[in-house]
């Protein structure tokens, strides 16, 4: 095997292979915080309408059809204009995605104050239109921004951080709602109770916007991986966004991955936005209370989260991982399907509890299986093309699982969903596990063979700048 060149050596074309030299600064934990912190205020917004969905429908006299869509506009922006936004964050970078999503963002936020008046409900749906604007930007985020900013050990746990903020988001958008709108009958009343909500989620997505503008980055100066450092050499003229879309078209297990995702993201969609509606059918009056049970489910994700991050950076098994979660997922949706009528709150907690250690637990795995599989494709356009699957998904399960709780209830519709789970892990068992940036890595730093890689950063050690998809076919 070739000697692999050191920082300051010389190769036949004359470059220098200075970009191999890695380092990890600590402003990388400032700007994934930042990240989540906006994704946070971002992930409120789409559930703080649903989790008192009987609320709003009596404020803005609206049916039940009409504030689902509150939270279905999230999944249906995402998809028309994922394609761009990626296209965006390929030819622009982070930081210039991140401000154009915190402006979306806050100015959602301001257009919902407008909003807190009976008969305003179009208005309310313009603001929620923005901040779901602003979503088609934030989604694809973490699985890049943790391969821009962190070292080749740390990237699953950066990527379970950005995926952190947004579940914290919902978890918060669960709790803070039945707190602050409390069910009245006084329509002025309720009124401003609505606007005092309004005005917090606007105040807090402005000063995260000027935290932003002030603060956010968008790469440290020296490459934190070898794998970085050798994406960091391609120019313009070698990469062709639309060439990368057909290339992930064509990739067989990312298709697979990319199918089994959205079936069990969309899945947890379903659950979030009718949550209110199931809970309230067995137990009447617990708004609060539905509130608190999705707290549950993404608290307790959040840690699935993150030990799921931890793991894959100390074992590498992505598949064997995402598989199991998967599995355990579909476990915990069949307990919590056949327990939800029992008539005790206490049953409903535990199950939605495990069901949301499982199901939320999933997304950073599938961010960073999807990474794997992938590179050297552009982390945001891999991400985007999960999400989008998971949006479209998400609005056919949220539908179609409302209009079986309508007419056969709630096991039902649980059953429903089931169904697809125990189908997406199928598809979980056949994708190939191809860990394409793991073998870069490994083979930039000397430790395997070029000989039998099927990545095409086999090119690496003969110049530090050689493209990454000159050998992919």
């Amino acid at each position: 095997m070739q000697k692999i060149p050191k920082m300051g050596d010389n190769i036949p074309n004359g470059e220098s292979v200075s970009a191999a030299t890695t380092r990890v600064f600590f402003k990388r934990w400032l700007i994934v915080f930042l990240f989540s912190s906006y994704s946070l205020s971002n992930a409120y917004q789409w559930i703080q309408y649903g989790i008192i969905s009987n609320i709003f429908m009596k404020f803005y006299q609206v049916d039940a059809f009409a504030v689902d869509w509150l939270s279905m506009v999230y999944m249906l922006t995402y998809i028309p204009f994922i394609f761009p936004v990626t296209w965006l964050l390929d030819q622009k970078g982070l930081r210039v995605t991140a401000l154009l999503a915190n402006a979306l963002n806050c100015a959602g936020t301001w257009i919902k104050v407008v909003s807190a008046e009976p008969g305003l409900f179009w208005v309310t749906m313009l603001g929620q239109l923005a901040s779901s604007l602003a979503q088609v930007f934030i989604l694809g985020m973490p699985s890049r921004l943790a391969s821009v900013w962190f070292g080749a050990d740390e990237v699953s746990t950066a990527c379970s951080v950005g995926v952190f903020g947004n579940q914290m988001g919902i978890a918060i958008g669960f709790l803070i709602p039945p707190i602050l709108v409390p069910n009245v009958d006084d329509m002025d009343e309720l009124a401003r109770h609505i606007k005092v909500m309004f005005y917090i989620s606007a105040g807090v997505a402005t000063v995260i916007f000027i935290l932003v503008v002030i603060v956010f980055q968008e790469k440290p100066e020296v490459p934190p991986t070898q794998a970085q450092a050798q994406a960091r050499c391609i120019t313009p003229e070698q990469y062709s966004y639309m060439g990368s879309i057909w290339r992930l078209l064509r990739n067989k297990p990312f298709m697979l991955l990319v199918l089994s995702y959205g079936l069990n993201v969309g899945c947890f969609y379903a659950v979030s936005t009718l949550l209110n509606r199931m809970i309230i059918e067995h137990y009447p009056g617990e708004e609060v209370n539905a509130g608190r049970i999705g707290l549950t489910i993404v608290i307790a994700g959040m840690v699935g989260s993150l030990i799921c991050g931890i793991w894959l950076d100390k074992t590498k098994t992505y598949k064997q991982t995402t598989l199991a979660v998967y599995v355990l997922s579909l476990i915990g949706m069949l307990v919590y399907a056949f327990t939800l009528n029992l008539g005790y709150m206490w049953v409903v907690f535990v199950t939605a509890g495990v069901l949301g250690f499982f199901m939320t637990g999933y997304l950073p795995l599938g961010f960073e299986f999807a990474v794997e599989l992938t590179y050297p494709e552009s982390e945001g356009t891999s991400s985007g093309l999960l999400n989008c699957s998971a949006q479209i998904f998400g609005i056919i399960f949220t539908i179609s699982q409302g209009k079986i709780i309508d007419r056969w209830g709630t096991l039902a519709g649980n059953i429903f969903l089931c169904i697809f789970l125990l189908i997406g892990t199928v598809m979980t068992g056949f994708i190939k596990s191809d860990l394409r940036r793991q073998k870069a890595n490994l083979q930039a730093d000397g430790q395997i063979s070029p000989a039998g890689s099927e990545t095409s950063v086999q090119e690496f050690e003969g110049t530090s700048c050689s493209s990454p998809w000159q050998r992919q076919s």
